[in-house]
C-alpha cells in the first residue's frame, strides 16, 4: 500500500507499476494485456478480459481481486483509495485528509459495462452486470443488473434456476 514515506524500493515499485500500466492500457488484443495487470500486482482469473483505457488504481493495484470469466469493459475505473473526510473540516485542504484503502472484488462471470466506477471496498457477485457509466459504491448481490450514479439493483436473477 501506498504511504507517504518514500523508499527506494518503494519509488521503484512505483516506476514499475505504471509501466506496466501502460503496456496494460494500450496494448492489443485483450489477451496480451493480462500479464502486465498481474505484474502490478492485480488477481486475474482464467478467461478473463480486460479492454483498453481501463483505469487501475496505481497505487494500489494488489487490492484488486478479478474472477473467472469476467468482462471490464473500456473506460472503466477501478479504485481502491479514495480520502477519509471523516475528519473533514471547513478550512482544512482536503488534501491533508488521510487516504482510506479498500480491496475491490469483482466475482465471476460479472459484466462491467463502459465507463463504470468502482469504488473502494466494493463486492461485486458472480453474473452480476453494471450498466454502463454506473458508479459502484455498495457491494452488489449475484446475478442481478445493477445501473445507475449510485448504482442500485434494477433486476435479480438469484432465484432463477441455472
Amino acid at each position: 500500500m501506498a504511504n507517504n514515506h518514500r523508499t527506494f524500493r518503494n519509488v521503484t515499485h512505483g516506476i514499475v507499476v505504471r509501466i506496466c500500466a501502460f503496456f496494460a492500457r494500450h496494448l492489443f488484443p485483450a489477451q496480451l494485456r493480462m500479464p502486465f495487470y498481474k505484474m502490478m500486482g492485480m488477481k486475474i482469473g482464467k478467461g478473463t478480459k480486460i479492454a483498453a483505457t481501463v483505469d487501475v488504481d496505481q497505487s494500489a493495484p494488489e487490492l484488486i481481486t478479478i474472477g473467472n470469466n469476467v468482462w471490464v469493459t473500456r473506460g472503466v475505473m477501478l479504485l481502491c483509495h479514495q480520502r477519509d473526510l471523516s475528519q473533514y473540516e471547513v478550512g482544512k485542504p482536503v488534501m491533508d485528509c488521510e487516504l482510506v484503502y479498500k480491496p475491490i472484488v469483482i466475482g465471476d462471470g460479472a459484466h462491467i459495462g463502459i465507463g463504470s466506477i468502482i469504488m473502494p471496498g466494493v463486492t461485486i457477485g458472480e453474473g452480476a452486470v453494471i450498466g454502463a457509466g454506473s458508479v459502484v459504491t455498495r457491494d452488489i448481490p449475484p446475478y442481478c443488473v445493477a445501473v445507475g450514479a449510485p448504482a442500485k439493483v434494477i433486476k435479480s436473477f438469484a432465484n432463477l434456476e441455472k
